[in-house]
C-alpha cells in the first residue's frame, strides 16, 4: 500500500485528511516540520502533504530542507494550505512544491487526484 505523509499541526485537519485517505493509503502524520524532517527518512513516504503555516518552521523551509537531503530530494510534496488567495498556487509551485491543494478541503476528489498525479508507478 502506498504511504502518504501528512505534515499538519491542526489535529482536526489531520483527522479529516486521515479519514479521506485511509481507505486508499497508509497514512503517517507529523505535527511539526521538525518531526517530519526527522521521521521521513525512516518512513519512506510516497507523497507528502505539507501545510505551509507550521510552528517552529514554515512549510517552505521544510520543503527546502527536504530538497537538500539527497534521499528525499525527489519526494513529491504537495502544499496543503489555507493560503488560498489569488497567486498563492503559483507562489508555492514556484517555491518547489509539486502540487497545491487549498484548505478547507471541500471536494475530497481534488486531494485524491493531486496525490494520484504524483504517486510513483508500481
Amino acid at each position: 500500500m502506498k504511504r502518504i505523509a501528512v505534515v499538519e499541526d491542526n489535529p482536526d485537519n489531520r483527522l479529516l485528511v486521515q479519514v479521506i485517505l485511509e481507505p486508499y493509503y497508509a497514512v503517517v502524520e507529523y505535527e511539526t516540520g521538525s518531526a517530519a524532517l526527522e521521521g521521513l527518512p525512516r518512513e519512506k513516504a510516497d507523497v507528502v502533504l505539507l501545510d505551509i503555516s507550521l510552528p517552529e518552521m514554515d512549510g517552505i523551509e521544510v520543503l527546502r530542507r527536504l530538497r537538500e537531503n539527497p534521499a528525499l530530494s525527489r519526494l513529491p510534496v504537495i502544499a496543503l494550505t489555507a493560503h488560498a488567495m489569488s497567486g498563492d498556487r503559483e507562489k508555492y509551485l514556484a517555491a518547489g512544491f509539486d502540487d497545491y491543494v487549498s484548505k478547507p478541503i471541500l471536494d475530497e476528489q481534488v486531494l485524491l487526484d493531486a496525490i494520484h498525479r504524483h504517486l510513483p508507478a508500481d
